[in-house]
């Protein structure tokens, strides 16, 4: 076993022990019981870490708070099974409880679930039809400027090197294709202050925002039909922000609006349609993320969707096939949670449904 570990040996809490032995389920709330939101991941990741490095099959690296693991037995294909450590914060719902085939607790769906099978075939998986790189990351929650496979595809790119790519995001154990860009842009207005008492020698800027506002509500949002699947554009405000006092006249109003595009639009394409529908206002993007195409059509993709069975569905959200989608490497996203109980207080997992789609990704690999 060889590898790497630029870790920050200062940290002196216990590292836990996590048992790759373990069940999937049990896997998942071992995980889950270890919080890690985004920027604190780092006990997760020394877990993860200090497991993958017991297994004399895999070379392991470290970079930050994101682990990488990787087999080399010489296979004409290398294949990534990539996800995310971190969480959204915790809203009351750690530690997480078992209540039938449901364990529940924050990201139980988004990601802990698919981190847990990652584990598992790392564990294992130890002679594979394909070569193996296991990416573990941090800060995938937040802005894009702080995401870790972002990081390792700046430091890194070669630990990202593969034929193909499956993004461990909860998809209900179903092949979601590419993924839609996001771009978030503040629309301001301006006025003039005064006394709210004199409010005829001031100029609102809060009511200035109403044309705003009106333009976001009759907004048709685009469907869009790329290889048989299916992208619900959106465009919605996300903030509002004005108001100086109780009694003043405001001079500032800023709408923060996303903007979900399909992958058939460039970031330049997605922000001049933002400027195009707030014509007359002042337009700043402030984070921006593109898409990714299906690209179902690839040897390996459709090899994966024949083995799991699974039926591919366009993937709404932002994930990060798109930064795989760049390095030249088309991927899908693939994982036992629900992505409509992603950041939710409710949020919880089926049992069921991490063994189902460890043994679908397993067969895959055996077959």
């Amino acid at each position: 076993m060889t590898g790497s570990s630029t870790a920050d040996s200062s940290a002196t809490a216990a590292v836990p022990v996590l048992d790759l032995t373990a069940s999937g389920g049990e896997l998942t709330a071992a995980l889950v019981d270890i919080p890690s939101v985004s920027g604190d991941e780092r006990l997760l990741a020394d877990a993860v870490e200090a497991a993958l490095r017991s297994l004399p099959h895999l070379t392991v690296d470290r970079d930050g708070d994101a682990v990488i693991a990787r087999t080399d037995l010489g296979r004409s294909e290398r294949v990534v099974l990539a996800g995310h450590l971190d969480t959204v914060p915790i809203a009351d719902n750690l530690p997480s409880r078992v209540d039938g085939d449901l364990l529940w607790g924050c990201g139980t769906s988004d990601m802990k679930a698919g981190v847990a099978v990652q584990l598992r075939i790392a564990a294992t998986v130890l002679d594979p039809n394909r070569d193996l790189t296991f990416v573990f990351y941090d800060c995938e929650e937040v802005e894009a400027t702080r995401n870790g496979l972002g990081r390792l595809a700046r430091i890194h790119p070669e630990w990202l090197a593969a034929d193909f790519a499956v993004l461990m995001e909860p998809s209900n154990a179903q092949v979601e294709g590419g993924c839609q860009g996001t771009m978030r842009a503040t629309v301001s207005t301006s006025g003039h202050r005064s006394h709210s008492a004199r409010s005829w020698l001031g100029d609102n800027a809060i009511h200035k925002a109403a044309p705003i506002l009106q333009r976001l509500a009759d907004y048709v949002p685009r469907l869009v039909d790329i290889d048989g699947l299916e992208y619900h554009e959106g465009l919605n405000a996300v903030n509002i922000q004005g108001g100086v006092a109780g009694n003043v006249i405001p001079d500032a109003c800023t709408v923060t609006v996303n903007f979900r595009f399909a992958p058939d639009r460039s970031e330049a394409q997605a922000e001049a349609h933002i400027r195009e529908v707030f014509d007359g206002y002042q337009v700043v993007v402030t984070d921006s993320a593109p898409g990714a195409l299906p690209g179902l059509s690839h040897p390996a993709a459709a090899a994966f969707i024949a083995a799991t069975g699974a039926t591919p569905q366009a993937k709404f959200g932002w994930t990060d096939v798109a930064r795989f989608s760049a390095l030249g490497v088309p991927a899908v996203n693939y994982g036992p949670g629900d992505p409509n109980l992603a950041h939710t207080r409710e949020e919880h997992c089926s049992l069921a449904a991490v063994d189902e789609c460890e043994k679908r990704i397993r067969d895959w690999l055996q077959d």
